[in-house]
This record gives structure tokens, sequence and C-alpha cells, in this order.
């Protein structure tokens, strides 16, 4: 039997996180009052009342749920995934072991090394790390000599999402997106005065955030990627950066500034946490918790988005007014979107699609319907918030050529924005505790409320452009569903089913807070859980769907929890979900942050499909006060932004908690990591 370890942290909102973690990450958000004060049903309390009727042993029986708009969605046993590989792998495997394809892997025990620890068979190598030169004429990374002039040349602090695109006309060569979500500033500067923080300190963060493009080097007898340094395509993106605001809000008034008076030229993009890869080639980076940089925050939609009333954690107010609310009310509408950018031409300006909706987008990864179009799926994390989803109206052009991509660069400016709306389709069985109900399911139905088409509005009492800038209120008006934290959304590209990480809500089931439903079975909800979409008749534009929480996280000798009816005495246990990826089998990839059961994050294979569906094994796990971030899985390589290592209360410069990646005396570098079989072959296989 397992045996659950003492916890790492007594944080009593932020999960697992460190208060150093919420005061940069979050603005510790977990430790003020939830925006989010309407009436909505919780989806807590959605679950609870929609305990399905199925043994758990009966949990693979195909289930048809009545949609509320007459179609139907089915949310059965999904079929057997098609294995395939790309065909150079060779010798024995590492390590003969059971498991879905893809999954045949020992897996990692939980543990607290201040390593990134990997299977059996299994090599790793730090593809780059933050401050390493990538512009021509950036210098060498010196921690103790860093200027804002060299960080702007620089890989960028705290990689987050990741992508990987191909680069067809140079062998063995590919691009590499990376999202950099925020900066820790105590744990950059030694002698960091976080009360006094100096104009140099202040404007290396701004060059630290951002966006970064790099091409990497494969070498062919392995998994191991390095950095091509001053690559024509290599880039940054940053704070000060120029950003263009499209769709149907650019030029409102709401995001006119003195600086910006046609509200169409943004500089910056902040906090930008998970995003999307889209099928004509290009990436989608989520601005998040946007709201910590502003200051003096006063009005009533101010409030609904968590600005605060004060000063912020990083004082930038003090440097730039834009930061500064009292003089500049407008800027902060100006964050909170989806960004889109052409890693191909690093002449493009990155541009901000107001279509698709302002909160805290942690993703957004489309998939295409059958005549063309994009949708795409987007989570708002934040406690009680809400779940979303953008219709194209336009369809994709195929090829590369400079019509199709200019074309392709405006589907996301038009269409259809939604909200989920969940509903139990049972009796309340649900108590709080996460027991199954007597069906030994979770499940239910759902609708998709219309929130905005192009210039018009769908929510009564606001115009299109008060739903774009302030879609959480609009959300609010029709009632959509509140959630447990939304974070990374991802449509399987094998069955079309949506897989949304809730990663956890400790506020649930407190005094004046939604308790437990059906798609929340949990009060003080903190290990999270993963929902499964499936859009009526598998059409992506429907308006309605049918749901079932695939896993209830945790550990799995908690009667609590639920790996889609898999033995739970066969899997690793997991808590907080927060990034999804598939890989090429169709198996779920899972990487965590703010594990609650004492062993360190990780990243987590659960086969979909198939006898072994629920069947979840651990693969790697990263070092001291790390987060995993960033998945890509590969056939012949798996790869992992290691955010923020080292991020434990007391921790500066002076006084490391972590000495990753470069030993003893070296300060801790945030890094992407890619892990390969040792023999060459496929992962998992």
């Amino acid at each position: 039997m397992r045996k659950l370890l003492p916890l790492l942290s007594t944080n009593p909102h932020g999960g697992g996180r460190s208060a150093l973690t919420c005061r940069y990450r979050c603005g510790d958000a977990c430790f003020h009052e939830v925006p989010n004060t309407s009436d909505n049903e919780y989806a807590g309390d959605v679950i609870a009342g929609v305990l399905s009727r199925r043994s758990a042993l009966r949990a693979a029986a195909v289930v048809t749920v009545a949609s509320a708009v007459g179609g139907a969605a089915v949310l059965g046993e999904a079929p057997e995934a098609v294995a395939h590989g790309n065909g150079h792998g060779h010798g024995p495997g590492p390590v003969k072991t059971d498991g879905a394809r893809g999954l045949r892997f020992t897996p990692v025990a939980p543990n607290t090394a201040d390593k990134v620890t990997v299977p059996s068979g299994y090599s790793q190598n730090v593809v780059i790390r933050w401050g390493e030169p990538i512009l021509r004429g950036a210098p060498a990374f010196d921690s103790e000599k860093q200027t804002a002039k060299a960080q702007a040349g620089q890989f960028g602090y705290n990689n987050d999402f990741l992508s990987l695109l191909p680069l067809d006309d140079e062998r063995d060569r590919q691009v590499l997106v990376a999202n950099h979500e925020y900066t820790d500033e105590v744990l950059m500067f030694r002698g960091y005065d976080a009360a006094n923080p100096t104009r140099e300190q202040v404007e290396i963060a701004w060059a630290a955030h951002g966006l970064s493009v790099v091409v990497v080097q494969e070498e062919r007898r392995s998994g191991k990627l390095t950095p091509v340094g001053r690559h024509y395509l290599n880039r940054r993106l940053h704070t000060t950066s120029e950003f263009r605001v499209t769709g149907p809000a650019a030029g409102s008034d709401l995001l006119k500034t003195s600086v910006d008076p046609t509200g169409r030229k943004v500089l910056g993009t902040l906090n930008n946490c998970a995003g999307g890869t889209t099928p004509w080639g290009t990436t989608l980076h989520g601005e998040e918790n946007f709201n910590q940089y502003f200051a003096n925050g006063s009005s009533a939609t101010d409030k609904r988005y968590g600005v605060g009333s004060g000063a912020t954690e990083r004082k930038w107010e003090r440097f730039d007014k834009r930061f500064d609310l009292a003089q500049e009310p407008n800027e902060v509408h100006r964050f909170g979107w989806v960004v889109e950018l052409d890693p191909y031409d690093p002449d493009s300006t990155p541009r901000k699609r107001t279509a698709l909706g302002r909160f805290k987008h942690e993703a957004a990864q489309p998939r295409l319907t059958a005549d063309g179009r994009p949708v795409v799926y987007m989570g708002d994390d934040e406690r009680f918030d809400y779940f979303y989803k953008f219709v194209s109206s336009k369809r994709m052009k195929k090829g590369g050529s400079r019509a199709a991509r200019e074309h392709n660069l405006t589907l996301l400016d038009e269409g259809t924005l939604y909200v989920a709306k969940l509903t139990g389709d049972s009796p309340t069985e649900v108590d709080g505790t996460g027991k199954l109900p007597n069906d030994g399911e979770f499940d239910g139905s759902g609708v998709w409320i219309p929130l905005a088409t192009g210039d018009v509005s769908h929510v009564p009492g606001m115009t299109a452009d008060e739903v774009y800038v302030f879609t959480r209120l609009a959300g609010d008006k029709v009632g959509a569903t509140k959630m447990d934290r939304p974070e990374d959304v991802e449509p399987s590209p094998r069955t079309g089913r949506v897989y949304v990480a809730l990663t956890n809500n400790t506020d649930r089931g407190k005094a004046g807070k939604a308790g437990a439903d059906e798609a929340n079975p949990r009060n003080l909800n903190k290990h999270g859980q993963i929902l499964e979409l499936a859009e009526n008749w598998d059409d992506p534009t429907s308006d309605g769907f049918a749901w079932r929480l695939f896993l209830v996280a945790g550990d799995p000798n908690d009667p609590a929890t639920y790996f889609a009816g898999y033995p739970k005495e066969k899997v690793s246990p997991i808590s907080c979900p927060d990034n999804v990826a598939f890989d090429p089998y169709g198996n779920l990839w899972i990487s965590t942050d703010g594990a609650q059961l004492g062993s360190h994050d990780g990243l987590f294979g659960v086969a979909t499909q198939g006898e072994r569906r629920g069947e979840l094994k651990q693969f790697l796990t990263v070092p001291k006060g790390a987060e995993t971030c960033g998945p890509i899985i590969q056939d012949r390589r798996v790869l992992v932004a290691v955010q923020h290592p080292g991020e434990i209360d007391g921790a500066s410069v002076e006084n490391p908690k972590s000495e990753w990646p470069d030993g003893p005396g070296k300060i801790v570098r945030p890094s992407v990591v890619a892990v390969w079989r040792t023999d060459g072959r496929d992962i998992g296989v």
C-alpha cells in the first residue's frame, strides 16, 4: 500500500505552492477574495448532481447523453488508436514493461530529488537555460553583470508553454517557441530589495518576460537538442515590444490610452502561460495573471479581474505610468488576450486576438471543423471561473504560399465566442468527499452559450466591445458554470474529445462559497481533476456536448480518486493537473503544478482509449521548488519546461534552495529539458 507523504507546504490556499510562488506568479491570487461573486451555478454542484448510474466495473460502457438542444453526444469507450512510429528506432528497448503503446516505461517513483528524474533507460539534456544568448550581439550570461540590453537578446525567464515547429529547409533543425510567464526577482538579483527595486532591475525583468523563438539542432542518434545561436529566425519579444490589436474590439474606446489613442498598438505581452500551435504554422500564447502588474485599480471591472487597489509587488508603476491605473485606466484592458505569433517571419508583429475574449487565458489549442474552420478551446484560470470556445467563420487555406499565410493570419479575427454551462444528469449523490455515485461516474451534458459574433453582442445589456473586453462579466450575465480553475485545454487529434485540466480549488465548500457538484465533486479540492468533453455529433461547431470526469486526482489509496475506472492499485499518484498534451498514440500527458502528495511535480502519461484507459504512469519529476510546464511528446523525444526551480519560501540568490541545473555555487536557472530513450527508439514502445 502506498503511504501518503507529508505535505511540502502549509500554504492554505495555494495548493503545494510556496508563498514565494504566490507572490511572483499570480500576485497572491489565492489569498484575495474570489473575483467571481455571481450566483452562477458551480461546476462542483453540477458534478454532485450528475453522478451517473454505472458501476465502476462498467465505467467503459457506452453512455449516450441527450443534449439540451436536441442533439446527442456519445461519451463511451473511444476507438482503439492506430499505433505508429517514425520508423527510425533501433535496438532493444531499455526496460521491458507492460502498458499502453507509448506508455511502456517503468514509472518514476514519487521523490523529492533536486534533479529531473527520468525512467530507467532514458537520457536527458538541458536544451537552453535562462540567459543563454540567442540574438546576434547578445553577451554570454553573467548573473552578476546582467543588464536589460543583454537580457533582451537572451532566452527569457520562467519558461512555460513550448512549441516545436519543423524547419524543412534545414536538416535536423526545428524552431522552438517558448513563453516566459513571470520573473522571480528575489532569485535573479543579489541583494534584491523588494520595497525599492532599481530601474535596471525592473527593465531586466521587463526584458525577461514575453516570448522566445530559437532554432534548435537535433543530434540524429539521440533526442538531444542544442540551440543554434544567432539564427536569423531567433527572436525575443518582451514587455516593451510592439504588438497589434486585431479583431472586433480593435480600436475600441476601452482600449485607448494617452500613448495609443488608436487602441490598436500595445507594448508588451505579460504572464504568458500555456498556449497552442495552429494547423497553419503559428503559435498562440495566453496572457494569464496580468492583473498583478497593475497598481491602483478602482473600477468594478478591475475588481472582477483581480486588480488590486494599491501598489504592486514589483513596483513597475514607479517606472512607467501605464502600470498605474490611476493615470492610465485602460492600459489593463490591453492585456489578458491570446497572442498569435508567426515564428517563421522574424519581422512580423504579433497580434492580440480580441475575438477570443479577455480573461486569464491559460491556453488556446485549435482544432479544425470538417470544412476547415478553426475552433479554439480556452480556460480562465481562476477559482469559480469559466470555460470558453471560439468558432471561426473563415476556413483555413492549405499550403505555404504567401497568400495562404496572409489569409490564415485572419482566421481568429472573425467568428463566435461561447461560454460553457454544464448540467448534471442524475439525482444529487455528491456529498463533497469525492465518493462516486451509484452509477460509478461523474457525468452530464452541457450547452455553449453564445456571447458575441463580430460586432454583434448576444448578451443583454452589453455591447460587443464590452463582451470582448469584459468577458468574465458576460459569462456572469448568461449563467455560465463556475469551474475549479480551468487551465490547459486540449482536443484529442485522434478522437476529437476535449480534455480540460481543472487544477484545484481549496475554496470549494467553504462558508459562503459554492459546494461540491458533479463536475467538481470534492470540497476543499486540493488535488484537482480532468474533465472529458464530447461535442454533439462529434461536431466542434455544435452548441451542445456531453461531459464526464476522466480523472479525479490524488493518492490512489484515497477513495475520493478516480482513474476512468482503471484499477487504482496500478496507477501512479498525481496531484494538481495543469498542462496537457497528446502523444502520437492518443495518450494524454499531464504536467502538474503544486502537487499536494509530498513529491515534486512531474509529468504523467495516461491512456485514453482501449482496455487500459485510465492507466496513468509517471514519466519524470522536476527539481526542488519547480513546476513542470510546456510538455511536448514526439515519437523519439519528450520536452518539458522546468519552471521556477528553487522557488521555495526563504530562497534568494544568497540562500538558494536548489542547485539545479548547474550545481553548487551557480545561480538557479529555469530551463528547457529534452528526454529520449538511450537506445534511440521511440518513447514508450
